[in-house]
């Protein structure tokens, strides 16, 4: 079937408009066609403008990242002289480093686990001058002098301590994270009451949480130990 002419006339003159319009696109997107050197278009000011905001943004955060390196070098530091597990460290601390902090980044003692680094879990606690504190919230020249105990110090020659074989026959771990500080609050109870009651356990480890709740092992546990000689 044949076309009309009317039709393919149709046909030229919509495609003549296609044409005129795709020259009027390609035109109007090349600053350098029909436009003043001095002019900007929308597009090319707008893709300017993001460029100096992103240089901008880089050039601020590594302002930032300079300043915050440059702070942590001049932080104020202070020289220390502290005994753990029996042997003394002097040393020098950074004024705002955490006791947790000295233990396990300049001393190597990762038995001391950071579980909240706000005193709520228990998981840091060690034994400063024979007293279970959050080493988490204590600072590290604030143990200028002190007597410090981790879990590490609590085996003797390779033996562990009656508290530690306690926990090993009772399944007193679990996955094990909370058992550091669990075993320090233990010792400490043990050192000032070599006998403890179930009840007594429970009012002197509440400050040690165990997120696998095996509480009730623990308890059994730590008055084993007692049972069996204390802390010796």
């Amino acid at each position: 079937m044949r076309s009309s002419p009317m039709r393919n006339k149709d046909k030229r003159d919509n495609r003549s408009d296609l044409d005129s319009n795709i020259d009027s696109v390609v035109k109007y997107a090349d600053p350098t066609q029909g436009l003043d050197p001095q002019q900007q278009s929308r597009r090319d000011f707008l893709e300017g403008s993001g460029a100096a905001v992103v240089a901008g943004a880089g050039i601020s955060a590594l302002g930032i990242s300079t300043a915050q390196a440059q702070s942590s070098n001049s932080a104020a530091r202070t020289a220390i002289s502290v005994t753990v597990n029996g042997i003394q460290h002097s040393l020098e601390v950074a004024d705002h480093w955490t006791l947790a902090e000295l233990l396990r980044d300049e001393l190597d003692l990762t038995g001391t686990k950071i579980g909240c680094n706000r005193s709520e879990c228990g998981a840091c606690t060690v034994l400063m001058d024979g007293q279970p504190i959050y080493s988490c919230s204590q600072l590290a020249v604030w143990a200028n002098g002190a007597i410090i105990q981790t879990v590490e110090g609590l085996a003797v020659n390779g033996e562990l301590s009656p508290v530690q074989e306690a926990f090993v026959v009772n399944n007193g771990p679990q996955c094990g994270f909370c058992t550091p500080g669990q075993l320090m609050t233990a010792t400490a109870l043990l050192n000032n009451n070599p006998s403890p009651t179930a009840d007594e356990v429970k009012d002197a480890m509440v400050g040690n949480l165990c997120r696998c709740s095996n509480y009730n092992s623990i308890v059994e546990a730590v008055v084993m130990a007692g049972e069996e000689g204390g802390v010796a």
